[in-house]
Parts: structure tokens; C-alpha cells; sequence
């Protein structure tokens, strides 16, 4: 890299750290003062007076002048950290991004960034998401992701997490986007699952180190899920969903929407059936997304039916009362007829076999492949 070049990206870095530059107006300062490096030449009364800058905010421009050698440190023990800096003026910057109006400036990345030549499919929904969103969201995540697309999501809890683990399981690629700086795990909980996708793909955020999860960054990291995807699919979602701000994004970039049907009775369903309602695609299997993508695609039994063809008769039937959304172990004995101690034998027999999981609380439910 050059040396005007370097210049330029550690002004970047430097406009990174104030909370009232977003991309618009740091686009429009540069194209006023020609460079980044301009940018940092005039002085903050100077933006005020010519109404790009409020006036606090030209006041706080021009004391922060006084930190830049030590925004410099921290910009240059990135590397050492792990974190690449990738901006606008980089080869490496997304094309993805690029048409979007409100484009990052910048990126904070851990690992790598999606391939431009392979399909990427945004997998969104609740993070209070039911047994069978978490199972659908993970199941689309392994087989898509097997296929050989790329699965961007946002780490959260629920459907969030569970496609990306399903694109681990399935050996792909899969990238998360964070709305808080790139040293933060955000839900905590999600700890390995962040490591992971490390490893197995990427972290992004266009949020400056140690910035905090606030509410107000999710919304405007969405854009950067949506825009680093090809489509968007909906595994769950409630009617107000914060999901459906995504799904908004991506229409607005002229991107596909797949959405997942419900049982209309299901309040966690109902974001999903309206969008179908209102034009987005319905998908009742993974193949459907692929063949959007034109990946062949061999369709395979969901529902581990060939497995089930090897269960001992009271097996099978007791593995016939059992659905996606986890029933209660009282309602299978009852509905079995078996006494509690067989009927709870033979489910740890089918747990053990891959067909069943235990979702906590005695409830049981069927496992996609």
C-alpha cells in the first residue's frame, strides 16, 4: 500500500470514531474536500459554517484533531489483533455493497469476507424463535451452506444462530454481522458460535472497536446483511418483527425474499405468512432456494424416513407421535399407552439414534436431517 493511500485509510479510521458521521456525510465531506485526507485539513468551524456539521459536532471535529496520534496506535495494532480495516478505497471492499446509497465507509473484519463468486443467502428471523424455527433455521443452514452457499446472518439468539451452526454442520461458509464493535460477542452466550464462524468464514461490522450493542445499531447493521446477500430467507417471524426491517432493506436493494410458511394460529408465523401474502416466495425445502440459485440440488427425505424404516414396531409408533414442535413426555405417554418407564426407554433410543432431541422440560421433538 502506498503512502497516500495509507494516509487516507487512517483518516478513515479517524472518522470511524465519531457517533454523528454516518456514511452519507462522510461521502459528502470528502467529495467537498476532494480526499479523506482533506477532510481532516479543515477545520470543524469550517463543516459548521457550511452546514454539513452542526455546530457542537464541528466544535467536537476540531478537539478530537488533538487524539489522532493515538486513534493512530490503535489503527495500526489492528493487525496484531487479529482485525483487518478494509474501506471503501480498498480492492478487497464488497461489490455487494457498493450500489447501496448508505455503503459503509469502512469494515472491521475477523477471518474473511464472502466470496463475490459463490451465491450468499441472508437467513433471518426471532430471536425468541419456537423448537421448529430453531430446527428449519438450522436444517436450510446445513443443506444450503453443504451446497455450496455462503449463509450471512447476525449472530443473534434464535433463528440467527441456529442457521449459522447449521452452515457449520454442513462445512461451509458462513458470516456473521454484528451491530457492535468486532471485540464484543453479542448475545454472550453465542461465544463459541462467534469463535467458530471465525474460523469458518467471518466476522464483519462497520462499528468502531468497544462500541456497545445498542439498540439503535441493529437496524443500520441490517442493511449490511441484506446488502452482503443474494436473498433473504425467513425462517420465523412474529408480525412486528424486527426481521421485517431486513426484509424492507433487501426489497429496497431489488433483492429475492423467501419466507417460510406457518400454521396461522401461531403468533411466531405470522410475520412469515404475511410476507408470503404480500409476495415473497414460499420455500418448503432447501431445494427450492437452490434451484433460485440454479445449484442442483438432490432432493432427500426431511424427516429421517429412511431411518425410521429400521425401528422396532413400538419404536416407530411411539416416533409417530412425535412432530417438529416438542411434545410434552405426558402427552406421549398418554397417547402411546405405554407405561412411563418403556416409553421413556425407548426415547432415549431414539434420541440416541439422531431421530429425536430432548428440548428441555420432559419435551421432546423430531430432528431435521
Amino acid at each position: 500500500m502506498s503512502r497516500e493511500a495509507q494516509e487516507e485509510n487512517e483518516v478513515i479510521y479517524w472518522l470511524c470514531q465519531f457517533p454523528f458521521l454516518g456514511p452519507a456525510t462522510i461521502r459528502r465531506m470528502r467529495e467537498h474536500a476532494g480526499s479523506f485526507r482533506g477532510i481532516y485539513n479543515i477545520e470543524g468551524m469550517e463543516w459548521a459554517m457550511w452546514g454539513v456539521l452542526k455546530e457542537g459536532e464541528g466544535e467536537w471535529f476540531q478537539r478530537a484533531k488533538k487524539d489522532f496520534q493515538k486513534v493512530l496506535q490503535e489503527y495500526h495494532s489492528l493487525e496484531a489483533r487479529g482485525i483487518k480495516f478494509i474501506t471503501c478505497l480498498d480492492q478487497e471492499y464488497p461489490r455487494r455493497l457498493k450500489p447501496l446509497p448508505d455503503a459503509p465507509t469502512a469494515l472491521f473484519v475477523r477471518g474473511g469476507l464472502p466470496r463475490e463468486d459463490q451465491p450468499s443467502l441472508g437467513i433471518i428471523g426471532s430471536r425468541n424463535a419456537t423448537q421448529y424455527g430453531l430446527e428449519v433455521a438450522r436444517y436450510f443452514g446445513k443443506e444450503l451452506a453443504r451446497n455450496g452457499v455462503q449463509i450471512i446472518s447476525g449472530l443473534a439468539a434464535g433463528v440467527d444462530g441456529a442457521g449459522q451452526t447449521g452452515a457449520l454442520e454442513g462445512g461451509g461458509c458462513t458470516y456473521g454481522i454484528l451491530g457492535c464493535g468486532i471485540n464484543i460477542c453479542y448475545p454472550r452466550e453465542n461465544y463459541g458460535l462467534f469463535e467458530r464462524v471465525v474460523k469458518s468464514g467471518g466476522i464483519i461490522t462497520e462499528f468502531c472497536l468497544g462500541e456497545p450493542p445498542r439498540a439503535r445499531n441493529f437496524p443500520i447493521r441490517n442493511r449490511i446483511i441484506s446488502g452482503l446477500s443474494d436473498g433473504i430467507f425467513v425462517a420465523e417471524a412474529r408480525e412486528r418483527s424486527g426481521s421485517l426491517i431486513t426484509v424492507g432493506l433487501a426489497l429496497e436493494q431489488g433483492k429475492d425474499v423467501f419466507a417460510l410458511p406457518g400454521r396461522i394460529t401461531d403468533p411466531g408465523s405470522r410475520g412469515c405468512n404475511q410476507l408470503i401474502q404480500t409476495g415473497a416466495s414460499l420455500v418448503n425445502g432447501p431445494g427450492d432456494i437452490l434451484e433460485f440459485f440454479s445449484i442442483k440440488f438432490e432432493k432427500k427425505l426431511s424427516l429421517h424416513e429412511k431411518s425410521e424404516k429400521g425401528l422396532a414396531k413400538k419404536e416407530k409408533m411411539l416416533y409417530s407421535f412425535i412432530d417438529l414442535q416438542p411434545k410434552h413426555l405426558e402427552d406421549i405417554v398418554n397417547q402411546s399407552g405405554l407405561p412411563l418407564s418403556e416409553c421413556m426407554m425407548i426415547l432415549l433410543e431414539l434420541e440416541l439414534s439422531g431421530l429425536i432431541q430432548c428440548t428441555g422440560g420432559n419435551y421432546y421433538g423430531r430432528k431435521l436431517s
